[in-house]
């Protein structure tokens, strides 16, 4: 595996522990800033939407500048914006930064996706996205403990001051540890050509999937303290220690899944939405025992998120291994955290703190449902056609 994929994970952890920040220091930024905590809360908002909105947008501003020139952009524009959120005098200009972050998280996300494709074989993708990805694993394991610590020991400015940091050793190590590539696709800078893959049935129909697994996965992930704490009867003191255990199912999920994902792709997605129904349908049944609730919800750490490598493949050889479309489809995966909260939020109101892990029930269902013409389209090509080589030159995925 080239030396530079495991930089640009570094890259990805660093926007991870920015965007995972705020909700680990909410009560020290609304006292800071003068606001309610429900204000902080669309901190978190706007830099969702800005990831979702924004991040395609920079990346089309950048499609005809080379790749590495186009991070080290998206990391100094980064930086400015942790720089704005660590000495901003107002709610207002927090806001402003959230979305700056925002906008270049998104992006860089799919211009380093694009990379590691580059550098790495077409047998071996998968566990190159798997690697870059394991910055988003760790980043959940690690980041948010971390930038909660530094804040509460140090003051929440400083978890951003720690942030800005990491950038900047983000930076350098991609300045000396990532080559010079050309672009993209055959170094295509035709922007409507860019734009005509998306054009394909499929690639909606991948990127949907994607959606509605990590939907699925965040209805429950997002009220994982309220549920473990009100309904499975754990104190606050324990939660902590099981979400470093759910951190580190994530990453382990995240290696299996890079190992498999190249040559299964559609049946580790397959597995991995039957697996995470039974996992989240068991944990929705048996939130009140302690024993079961923590299986179930580490089984959901196993096999949600960590799905990210093979949906990348499957959404690759729908469209290009291309910047635009990795950041398309990290914007809908941005769209499923949004779906899977707020709706989330909204049946707790109704229904109770087992509500959203019914609601990511149905979300995998979903998933499980938006698999099934990929998986006709399989079988008849299988029943005709010995397996094929798609133009990365790996064989067809079963």
């Amino acid at each position: 595996m080239p030396r530079a994929v495991y930089v640009l994970a570094i890259g990805i952890f660093a926007m991870v522990t920015s965007e995972f920040a705020v909700g680990g220091l909410m009560p020290e930024m609304a006292g800071g800033l003068g606001v309610t905590i429900s204000q902080i809360g669309y901190l978190i908002t706007a830099f969702a939407v800005a990831m979702s909105a924004g991040g395609p947008l920079m990346t089309v501003a950048l499609v005809r500048i080379r790749p590495k020139p186009a991070l080290m952009l998206l990391f100094a524009i980064f930086l400015a914006g942790n720089v704005l959120a660590a000495v901003a005098p107002s709610y207002s200009i927090m806001m402003v930064a959230r979305v700056i972050t925002g906008v270049a998280s998104q992006a860089f996300f799919g211009v380093a996706i694009s990379v590691a494709v580059q550098l790495s074989r077409p047998e071996v993708r998968g566990r190159a996205l798997a690697v870059v990805l394991n910055g988003l694993m760790l980043g959940t394991l690690l980041g948010l403990p971390l930038s909660t610590l530094i804040g509460g020991q140090l003051g929440w400015r400083a978890a951003f001051w720690a942030v800005g940091a990491l950038t900047v050793v983000a930076a350098l190590a991609t300045m000396t540890g990532v080559p010079r590539l050309g672009r993209a696709d055959g170094g295509n800078t035709d922007f409507r050509q860019e734009l005509a893959v998306f054009r394909n049935d499929r690639l909606w129909l991948a990127l949907s999937t994607s959606t509605l697994i990590i939907g699925a996965t965040f209805a429950a992930f997002s009220y994982l303290s309220p549920i473990l704490t009100q309904v499975t009867g754990f104190t606050s003191g324990a939660v902590p220690f099981l979400l470093v255990a759910y951190g580190a199912a994530t990453v382990i999920g995240n290696y299996l899944v890079g190992r498999l994902a190249d040559r299964h792709t559609i049946g580790v997605l397959l597995s991995g939405l039957i697996l995470n129904t039974i996992f989240l349908a068991a944990f929705a049944v048996f939130a009140h025992l302690s024993v079961p609730a923590v299986i179930a919800m580490l089984g959901v750490g196993l096999v949600g998120v960590t799905m990210n490598p093979a949906m990348a493949v499957r959404v690759q050889r729908a469209g290009n291994p291309g910047p635009l479309v990795n950041t398309v489809h990290a914007s809908f995966i941005t769209l499923g955290v949004i779906i899977g909260s707020s709706v989330g939020g909204l049946v707790i109101d109704g229904f109770g703190l087992r509500a959203p892990l019914w609601l990511g029930v149905a979300l995998a269902v979903l998933g499980l449902v938006s698999l099934l013409p990929e998986l006709a389209r399989t079988r008849a090509r299988s029943t005709t056609d010995s397996p094929a080589l798609d133009r990365a030159g790996a064989a067809t995925p079963r």
